[in-house]
């Protein structure tokens, strides 16, 4: 039988399926439905021999997999599935995100195989990668203790010291400028005096001990940019940064596959920033197509060659390179060329740089779909147009001609910079969508085109009938891009404005230490618009609204998984004018926002942080939940939020605190290593609040410290460092 709806009906004779065609088919319908229940019972009776694997089975039956071989999930994994059976849509996708977590397959399936390696390093670095998703280096701390050599007394009076131990517990030799690069870290091999305080104290973390055995992490992860182009910073052209925003960053490892289970992790497997020194030393290992990072000039498709490249500190831009040499710091991530051989026609670069998340534009996969009856136009080198306004220029002369319906895709195929002054007029039942192709990251550079009006990227829905509701209201959606130099301006009555992971540069544009250049300027202004605006995985600036509160319903507004920066707390990150209330209503969903909202109503804020105060006009609708909201804000009803649990003193410690702040650098986001235990276990599920509660970081800590317990040997101390 067929699992298409007439299936059925296509097995019976010609002769019924004439009478039931007579008779409106009813038959037919009948069968459809017979056929639906088929289908599921023979799915469940599939699905029931899958569940007999590990590699197939449906992610509620992992633990009782588990149990048969003596798998133990963490507390509370039986709690978060029944929660999941009766919730349904992105309720259910959330619970099977955080099963995972808490019970992932890898790590169910090598249960067996691990209890054989127990106590070894290598088995504790693949635990990490299994369990938590997190590369990581052992480090055995007995061996890196100072202690005193063995020494034996021959009968001449002659010391000679055993040489069994003649690479254990080593004092600083100031002759090896590698490894007291690496000192202190977890590649250091510089003996350290020893550490009372235990490696996995939950208060004061130690590890230098004699039975301390330290399991490094690197939680950021590698993300690489293909042939973009690199940022110029003075006028003679030869001073470059490898970010396109002008900003210093630290380049990091392409991690490369270990070569064997039981191979220990070096600098060369895990996602660790590049160091001079050790550039110096290993040029052929990280430069070159393929490595970490490759420097293209003046169009060229050969690479500049290693022999031309040199390793120097740039800071304040002292270092001078020769004629014909290129000078690279990987620490800050600055080029500089001499100052007779600079480049002519452009600086192209491909490197890696590290993040937490697929947050904000990036060339990550993305999950996206495409109408199949959409007209697609690409754009980019080697494509049939070279900007963005060519392509929606033929795009609306299409649509007005008839040779396309309304859904209009404009995808950009290359990595590069677009510096082009973009106006869409969007007429009703447009439906148009700006996107980056997969595996790419395009910049579009809005710059100061005019000088007697703003210079944004307008987006303006047109009426020809002057109503608002002459036709369907257009829409139009961003996806994939990185935006600079301005922000975006809508207006008109728009259907729906969609971003999903784009980054519109909080302040515009960076200076080189990421301070923001224009930290008063918006990201996003909705001007006298009706448009639903849905933000997903995205970074922005400062969201203003200005709206006619009188003649119009607020406009709602939904951040998910995103970023929010005002640039600094007191500062508002949505607002009207003068910092007065938005006209709108906002629908917040594990979102960090730093800065202040002031706002018309808030239907829906959970597992959210708000740095600054959050002031609602109207409270008697919505509710704020499992969400950090300073003290002194004005909200709807709240139920578990931070520090409303807590009060006199404690309400001071329970506060976010970020590793950074500053959007282009690494950690931008993150909560602090010192940040409360309320903030980074305080969502609903237990994970941690704000923009990057997906990750779960909270219950894969909980899950590797147990497996830490399980497999290291009896008496030893483990515990877990975090690098990044």
């Amino acid at each position: 039988m067929s699992r298409e709806p007439d299936g059925l009906a296509e097995l019976l004779p010609q002769w019924h399926r004439l009478r039931d065609a007579e008779g409106g088919e009813p038959l037919r319908a009948l069968l459809a439905v017979i056929a639906e229940q088929v289908d599921r019972v023979r799915d469940g009776v599939e699905q029931s021999y899958e569940d007999w694997f590990v590699e197939t089975a449906a992610p509620w039956v992992l633990p009782y997999l588990g149990d048969l071989v003596g798998y133990t999930p963490l507390p509370g994994y039986e709690r978060v599935l029944a929660r999941g059976l009766e919730s349904g849509g992105g309720a259910e996708e959330a619970r099977d995100r955080l099963a995972e977590a808490l019970a992932p397959r890898s790590d169910v399936a090598a249960t067996v195989a691990n209890r054989r390696r127990k106590g070894t390093l290598a088995l504790l670095e693949e635990l990490a990668e299994d369990v938590a998703g997190w590369p990581a280096r052992a480090v055995e701390f007995s061996r890196l203790l100072a202690h005193q050599q063995p020494v034996k007394l021959y009968g001449s009076g002659t010391a000679a010291v055993n040489a069994r131990r003649l690479e254990r517990g080593r004092l600083v030799d100031v002759r090896e400028g590698a490894a007291l690069d690496l000192a202190g870290g977890p590649f250091g091999a510089v003996a350290r005096s020893v550490n009372v305080r235990r490696a996995g104290s939950a208060r004061t973390q130690g590890g230098q001990s004699p039975a301390g055995v330290g399991l490094f992490v690197w939680r950021l992860k590698p993300y690489h940019l293909t042939k973009a182009p690199a940022y110029c910073v003075d006028r003679a052209r030869n001073l470059y940064t490898f970010s396109i925003l002008g900003n210093d960053t630290p380049l990091v490892t392409r991690p490369v596959p270990e070569p064997s289970a039981t191979h220990v992790a070096t600098i060369d497997n895990v996602p660790a920033y590049i160091r001079r020194r050790q550039l110096a030393d290993r040029l052929s290992d990280y430069y070159g197509p393929g490595r970490s990072f490759t420097v293209w000039r003046d169009g060229q498709d050969e690479p500049v060659a290693p022999a031309d490249l040199v390793v120097a500190d740039l800071t304040d831009w002292r270092y001078r390179p020769k004629r014909g040499q290129v000078a690279v710091d990987p620490e800050l991530g600055r080029i500089a060329f001499g100052s007779r051989s600079a480049p002519r026609q452009g600086v192209w670069v491909t490197y890696h740089y590290a993040f937490s998340d697929d947050t904000g534009g990036g060339e990550y996969p993305r999950d996206r779909e495409t109408p199949v009856s959409a007209a697609v136009y690409r754009v980019g080198p080697g494509q049939r147009y070279q900007r963005i306004m060519d392509a929606y220029g033929q795009w609306r002369a299409d649509r007005r001609a008839g040779h396309c319906g309304p859904d209009g895709l404009i995808e950009i195929t290359h990595s590069g910079a677009y510096q082009e002054q973009l106006d869409f007029d969007l007429d009703p039942g447009d439906r148009l969508e700006v996107r980056a192709a997969e595996g790419t990251r395009p910049v579009i550079r809005l710059l100061d085109w005019y000088s007697n009006r703003p210079d944004a990227l307008n987006i303006r829905a047109r009426d020809e009938d002057g109503e608002a509701g002459a036709g369907e209201a257009p829409r139009i959606v961003l996806d994939g891009l990185l935006i600079t130099g301005r922000g975006l301006h809508v207006a008109g009555p728009m259907g729906a404005v969609v971003l999903r992971h784009c980054t519109l540069v909080p302040g515009w544009s960076l200076e080189p230490h990421c301070d923001p250049h224009s930290p008063e300027e918006p990201s996003l202004v909705l001007d006298r618009t009706t448009a639903c605006v849905e933000i997903e995985r995205c970074v922005l600036g400062t969201i203003e609204v200005i709206g006619d509160e009188v003649g119009h319903d607020p406009l709602p507004l939904h951040i998910r998984d995103s970023v929010l920066d005002a640039t600094g707390h007191d500062r508002a990150a949505l607002s009207a004018p003068d910092c007065r209330h938005a006209h709108a209503v906002l629908h917040a969903h594990r979102t960090t926002v730093i800065g202040e909202i002031h706002t018309h109503a808030v239907e829906i804020a959970e597992n959210s942080v708000f740095t600054g105060a959050l002031r609602v006009a109207r409270r008697g609708v919505g509710c704020v939940r499992f969400s950090y909201v300073p003290p002194g804000s004005r909200t709807p009803r709240r139920h578990r939020c931070r520090p409303d649990l807590v009060g006199g003193e404690e309400a001071a410690r329970v506060r976010p605190l970020f590793t950074s702040e500053r959007y282009g650098t690494p950690a931008y986001g993150q909560l602090a290593a010192g940040c409360a235990e309320e903030i980074e276990r305080g969502a609903e599920d237990g994970s941690e609040m704000g923009a990057f509660h997906d990750l779960y970081q909270p219950q894969r800590l909980d899950s590797l410290r147990a497996r830490l317990a399980e497999y290291t040997p009896a008496g030893t101390d483990a515990g877990i460092i975090t690098v990044t």
